[in-house]
This record gives C-alpha cells, sequence and structure tokens, in this order.
C-alpha cells in the first residue's frame, strides 16, 4: 500500500497540484487533501487508493518497493 508521504512527493516530483491529481485520478479535490493530511495509515478505499497511483504513474512516477533501504520512496522514470 502506498502512504500519504508517497503521495504527496509523488506529485511534488510532477509539480501536480492538488487539483490536477484529483483530474488525474478522477476523484474530488477534497479525497486528495484527506488522503495527503490524514496520518500514515489513513483509510481511503482501496480503489480510490489504486486510481490515484495510477494517475501518478501514468505521469512518470514510481513507487519503490522499501527492499533498498527506503520505506515511502518514489522517483521519477527515466525517459
Amino acid at each position: 500500500m502506498i502512504s500519504n508521504l508517497q503521495i504527496r512527493a509523488a506529485r511534488a516530483l510532477l509539480g501536480w497540484s492538488q487539483a490536477r491529481l484529483a483530474e488525474e485520478a478522477g476523484v474530488s479535490v477534497i479525497t486528495i487533501k484527506r488522503m495527503e493530511a490524514s496520518p500514515e495509515a489513513f483509510h481511503a478505499r482501496f480503489d480510490i487508493v489504486m486510481k490515484v497511483k495510477a494517475a501518478v504513474e501514468r505521469g512518470g512516477v514510481v513507487f519503490l518497493d522499501g527492499t533498498d533501504g527506503f520505506s515511502h520512496g518514489v522517483q521519477l522514470r527515466t525517459p
């Protein structure tokens, strides 16, 4: 599962506003705001989390799985 920190970091890497991420993911801006503001283990529907994750991945973000020692990692995919 992804964390609120990863969502914020992914959005920052892409230079997207919360409104842009909401539009790309097909969710409301308030949903993005709540996800980003929630504690580490946020409570959102699985399908909503997957929409947000898929949107930033389409933008070029890769979520790191933690095997490299980072628990909350994201990076931009190399072209």
